[in-house]
């Protein structure tokens, strides 16, 4: 089913995501609808890149508008031939900078694929944490219980009230028509006297029962606040601070905002009622009245409650992040950044009239270089209920920029202590005024802190403060978390990288694999619970080797080029090489695995079973891939092409099973391309690529070629070697050059990865007389390569195995 398509069938809250993600400038809903199966066909992201082929994209994009146009022409479509008209003008900006245009395009389909990912992950999650919901179904079922209680209390309240208003009218009726009536008869009189006593002494007892209600009815509004604010909201701020960092937790905020305004609306229902007694006691009092003599207390109490109530339900629902950033809370300089805040207490009538303003660093500490910053943009929003799927109060801002100030900025401070760009965390504020009903009080919500860059290249750093601050701090307002940062435990490091790949591409780490991740860090252990990560062992600016360095580069090869073959458990990924050694050598001739390079960062490589002659495993691996090889060859491909040359020249694909024992075409035949055979398009890559390799140094160098290539140039094959020449070849090893075209690199040479355990010194161990290289030879017969007429080995550099 095309991607499109799957969007228009998700939930409601899905689907609300898509309309806000088109609210955006760039690539108009419209136009993604109606083109939607030639945008999917086509390479946005090689258009990013390639300027030739974004000029054509660009050029077709136009011919399918005016296409578009003309349909809507036949069918008498007015409006939308105006709109099309409109977007194709829009998109002539492009006409220099095609580029541009498919770096957008190519935007908007990733982060489609974000939504579809995140409904994936919804019902996931909803099958892995049942017991988890169950709990949560019950802790919402009894707080529903007393949302219930405390209406039926309200209810109750207002019927006491009416009933003491009549019970004061009766009175106020007969004590009024006693003192206009003379009565003579002084038994008469005194009669009158003790009805009005009677009725006096009961509607007194009437207004201590109502004041005592009203007591009762504020202590349970009292704890229900204690509950939402003090439990509720904190773990909802808790949930979205692991949200941020890649966590599949609950971030919905219905719910909260159900509950939030059922208290308020009783509250305010309280203070109509003390307001009521107001009324009642102008109208008749008496001496010892216990509503002049409480009132007062109770008021003060519910104004209190009824600001903290308020003060606590604005909230950021979405934190600050930009379009194409690493993640939220990394920000940018003079990048525009996004954040919507959100009031929990909804009250229609406030739609439109309560007023956002944004701020930076109100409270920021005086220290050393620390930054300031003004925000620009449209800083000033109306909290209302259009911007929200279910109506609630909202002011989405989408436009802002940060802009540092350079005068007056920074300085010595008071304080010595100095953090790096990255370790700086800075607070973006909301203010706002509440009023209703004579009531009337200021609020605030801020930001969780945010790391601001001025280059990109300080984005995986930013990150990886963002991941420590928000996995480890309990005070979400703390910017001097890294003056003294501290360590993480390994339980939730564990978890926290694990989310990584989980929001990335859907599947996250496996015991086993984040064993392998222990033993890189602590060395082998029977358990890691009890240890701790340092942060200068995590991420450190401008330090090469730190974990994160190399952890980042796995996950972002893995997201870019690897995500089917990681999602469907066929990349073992996270393992030692022991550990794959004592995995292999039980397995039958075949057997292969994949793993990601200790040493080479961001890079994928193999490990197979072959067969020695005394009937002994030996475990063979090839040189890792890197991103720049599969940006050109997918990894599919070059398992399912890929060929070593035997001793007599005969090409064989040493790749035969799937760790455990999985065919390996049954493994990846549903990713090869349409073509198989010599007719894939891969195929010629790979056979020009793999070479014997011999360790020893007197081995004389010969052109090798598989056996037909062989023949046809009159070649002896390897195998024919005899004497002591053939007595000292020892066990062949892989050399897997790089994937580069060849035209645009004619030179072919590569290594094997080495199997040490150091990181990152992986070259330590190289002789420049044992690695073969390739390189034209015009006296040799054509191959059919532009550009190549033959290959010739000479030696240079080491062999790993």
């Amino acid at each position: 089913m095309a991607q499109w398509e799957k969007l228009w069938q998700l939930p409601v809250h899905y689907s609300q995501q898509l309309h806000e993600l088109y609210d955006r400038d760039g690539l108009p809903m419209d136009v993604r609808h109606y083109l939607s199966a030639w945008i999917e066909k086509q390479e946005w992201q090689r258009a990013a890149r390639d300027y030739s082929l974004a000029m054509v994209l660009f050029q077709v994009l136009l011919e399918n508008l005016d296409n578009q146009h003309s349909r809507f022409v036949q069918e008498e479509l007015f409006l939308q031939q105006h709109n099309i008209r409109r977007y194709k003008q829009n998109f002539q900006r492009y006409q220099d900078e095609p580029c541009a245009l498919a770096s957008t395009v190519m935007w908007f389909l990733e982060k489609e694929k974000e939504i579809l990912a995140s409904a994936d992950l919804a019902e996931q999650v909803q099958f892995l944490q049942v017991e988890q919901e169950a709990m949560e179904t019950s802790c919402q079922q009894d707080l529903e219980r007393k949302m219930a209680g405390l209406k039926n209390d309200v209810q109750c309240l207002e019927h006491a009230i009416i009933c003491l208003e009549e019970q004061q009218d009766e009175f106020d009726f007969k004590y009024q028509t006693h003192q206009m009536e003379a009565v003579v008869d002084e038994a008469a009189k005194k009669a009158q006297v003790r009805v009005l006593q009677e009725l006096v002494n009961r509607l007194n007892e009437c207004r201590k029962s109502t004041l005592s209600d009203l007591k009762k009815l504020m202590d349970r509004v009292e704890d229900m606040i204690d509950v939402l604010v003090k439990k509720e909201l904190v773990e909802w701020q808790r949930r979205q601070q692991r949200a941020c960092i890649g966590a599949t937790d609950n971030v919905c905020l219905d719910q909260l905002e159900k509950w939030f305004t059922c208290v308020a609306v009783c509250l305010f229902q309280v203070w109509e009622f003390l307001n009521k007694l107001e009324e009642l006691v102008g109208k008749v009092s008496y001496e010892n009245d216990p509503v002049k003599a409480q009132k007062p207390a109770l008021q003060r109490r519910a104004h209190t409650l009824l600001q903290g109530l308020l003060k606590s339900a604005f909230v950021v629902e979405t934190q600050p992040s930009m379009p194409q950033g690493k993640g939220p809370l990394v920000l940018r300089t003079n990048v525009q950044f996004s954040v919507k805040t959100r009031l929990l207490v909804k009250f229609p009538e406030l739609n439109h009239s309560m007023k956002v303003d944004v701020s930076m660093d109100r409270e920021a500490p005086n220290i050393k270089g620390y930054r300031r910053f003004n925000v620009l943009g449209t800083k000033t929003k109306a909290l209302n209920m259009a911007e929200s799927q279910f109506g609630g109060m909202v002011a989405d801002f989408r436009h802002l920029i940060l802009k540092e100030q350079k005068s007056g900025g920074g300085g010595k401070g008071v304080s010595d202590i100095s953090l790096s760009v990255t370790e700086e965390l800075h607070i973006i504020y909301f203010n706002t005024v509440f009023e209703l009903k004579g009531f009337s009080v200021e609020l605030q919500a801020s930001s969780f802190p945010v790391v601001i860059i001025s280059n990109s290249s300080q984005q995986q750093s930013a990150w990886a403060s963002v991941l420590w601050f928000n996995l480890l701090s309990q005070d979400p307002k703390d910017v001097m978390f890294f003056a003294n940062t501290p360590a993480a435990p390994w339980p939730q490091f564990g978890e926290m990288l694990s989310w990584q790949f989980l929001s990335a591409t859907k599947r996250g780490l496996d015991d086993a694999q984040l064993e392998m991740i222990g033993h890189r860090l602590f060395g082998k252990q029977q358990s890691y619970d009890t240890n701790k990560v340092a942060w200068s062992k995590f991420s450190k600016e401008n330090t090469p080797d730190t974990f994160w360095v190399w952890f980042d580069g796995i996950l972002v090869m893995v997201k870019t080029y690897l995500e089917d073959l990681w999602r469907d458990g066929s990349i073992m990924g996270f393992v030692t090489k022991n550990k794959e050694k004592s995995l292999l050598k039980k397995k039958q001739r075949g057997t292969f695995l994949l793993r990601f390079s200790e040493s080479v960062i961001g890079a994928i490589t193999f490990s197979w079973v072959e067969i020695t002659s005394t009937g002994d495993p030996d475990i063979k691996t090839v040189q890792p891939f890197t991103k720049v090889d599969l940006s050109q060859i997918p990894f599919h491909e070059i398992i399912r092409n890929f060929q070593i040359l035997e001793a007599d020249n005969v090409p064989e694909n040493p790749l035969l099973y799937l760790y455990p024992n999985t065919p390996k075409d049954e493994a990846f035949g549903k990713y090869y391309s349409e073509k198989s055979g010599d007719a894939s398009p891969y195929l010629k890559y790979i056979k020009t690529k793999l070479v014997f390799v011999s360790k020893e140094n007197t081995l004389e160098p010969r052109p090798l070629l598989s056996s037909d290539m062989a023949q046809s140039a009159g070649l002896e094959p390897l195998s024919g070697l005899c004497g002591e020449a053939a007595e000292q070849v020892e066990d062949l090893h892989l050399l897997q050059p790089p994937l580069q075209p060849y035209h645009n690199d004619p030179m072919l040479s590569s290594s094997v990865e080495p199997q040490d355990e150091g990181f990152p010194s992986y070259l330590d161990n190289f002789a420049d007389s044992d690695l073969l290289q390739l390189q034209p030879d015009p006296a040799l017969p054509d191959f059919s390569f532009t550009g190549f007429n033959s290959l010739q080995l000479q030696p240079c550099g080491s062999i790993f195995q």
